[in-house]
C-alpha cells in the first residue's frame, strides 16, 4: 500500500537527514584522505552506512571520484585512483532508509588550492539558485530548469558536467529511469512540467545535481539532494 503523500515527503526527508548525517561522518572520521584509494573510500563508507544505520543497499553505485575522475559524468567508470595530496574529491551515495531512497551528493578539498576551494564553495550557491528558480515558476518544466543551471554555472565560471541536472527520487524501486526516459531527467529534452503525479498518481518528487567542472584544469565538483523538500 502506497504511503500517502505527507508521509511519503516527511519519509524522503528523514532518509535525506541520515545520508546528511552520514556525510558529516565521513568528514568527521577522515575517511576521504590523501594515499586512499576510491573504491577501498567507497568500501568504507558503505561500512559506514551499515554501522550508523544498518543500511545494507544502495539504489545506485556508489561513488567516490578525485582529481581528474571528478569530470566523469555518473555512467561512466573511470578506473580506481589513489587521492592526492591537493585533489578535490567527491562523493554521491544512494543509500536505502526503511525503502526510501536518499541521493546525496558532495564535494571535499585537500589542501589550500583556491581555485578548488573556490568551486566547492559555488557548488551550494549554484543549487540554491537552482532551486529558487524552481520555486518561483508552478509550470517549469525541466528543459527550462537545466537551461538555468547551465546559465547560472557559467556565470560562475564553470561548465556544466552532465546531460541532465537531476532526476526523480522516490520509494525503492523508484520509477524505472533509464537513459530513454527523458521525463525523468531535468534535461533539455524533458518539456513537461516537473509538478505532476505520476503513473500511480502520486506526487512526483526531484533531486537536483549540480556537477561543476573545470576543463582546462581537469577537476570538477559535484553537489546533490532534494529540490522538491526541505
Amino acid at each position: 500500500m502506497t504511503d500517502d503523500e505527507p508521509t511519503r515527503s516527511a519519509r524522503l526527508l528523514d532518509a535525506q537527514a541520515k545520508a546528511d548525517r552520514l556525510f558529516a561522518e565521513i568528514e568527521e572520521r577522515g575517511l576521504i584522505a590523501p594515499g586512499e584509494g576510491e573504491r577501498a573510500v567507497s568500501d568504507r563508507v558503505r561500512d559506514l552506512a551499515n554501522e550508523l544505520f544498518g543500511t545494507t543497499r544502495h539504489w545506485h553505485k556508489r561513488i567516490i571520484r578525485s582529481g581528474p575522475n571528478t569530470l566523469k559524468p555518473y555512467r561512466e567508470n573511470p578506473p580506481d585512483r589513489v587521492i592526492g595530496t591537493d585533489d578535490i574529491v567527491f562523493a554521491d551515495f544512494g543509500p536505502i532508509f526503511e525503502e526510501y531512497e536518499a541521493d546525496f551528493g558532495r564535494t571535499f578539498v585537500l589542501g589550500d588550492d583556491p581555485v578548488k576551494h573556490r568551486l566547492r564553495d559555488d557548488l551550494p550557491t549554484v543549487f540554491a539558485a537552482g532551486r529558487r528558480c524552481f520555486e518561483a515558476d508552478p509550470d517549469i518544466t525541466g528543459e527550462q530548469l537545466y537551461t538555468e543551471v547551465r546559465r547560472l554555472a557559467a556565470e560562475a565560471g564553470w561548465e556544466l558536467g552532465g546531460w541532465h541536472a537531476g532526476h526523480l527520487v522516490g520509494e525503492f524501486p523508484h520509477e524505472r529511469i533509464d537513459g530513454a526516459d527523458v521525463e525523468s531527467y531535468i534535461t533539455p529534452a524533458n518539456e513537461t512540467s516537473l509538478r505532476r503525479t505520476d503513473k500511480a498518481g502520486r506526487r512526483c518528487h526531484w533531486i537536483l545535481e549540480i556537477h561543476l567542472i573545470d576543463r582546462e584544469r581537469e577537476f570538477g565538483g559535484f553537489y546533490e539532494e532534494l529540490l522538491t523538500l526541505g
